[in-house]
């Protein structure tokens, strides 16, 4: 059983960030960092809503993760 629901976070072509779940199919975005922590919760909430988390590989009280990817054009000279 996993203990977290692991989310990558990307910026996209207009702005807003994007978080996508790895190994689920959760995605959501947001103009900001605190909207989009919001989305992601409510996002899960929805998800998870009705489901046997056990069916799904979740533990009863799955944490959530979100890694940012920084591109390389964002700090490479």
């Amino acid at each position: 059983m996993k203990n977290i629901i692991q989310f990558t976070i990307e910026t996209g072509e207009d702005g807003y960030y994007i978080a996508s779940a790895i190994g689920h199919f959760i995605v959501t975005q947001a103009k900001t960092f605190d909207e989009l922590q919001t989305n992601i919760k409510e996002a899960v909430a929805l998800y998870l809503e009705g489901e046997n988390l056990k069916e799904l590989g979740l533990s009863s009280h799955p944490s959530l993760l979100a890694n940012f990817e920084i591109p390389q054009k964002a700090y490479a000279i």
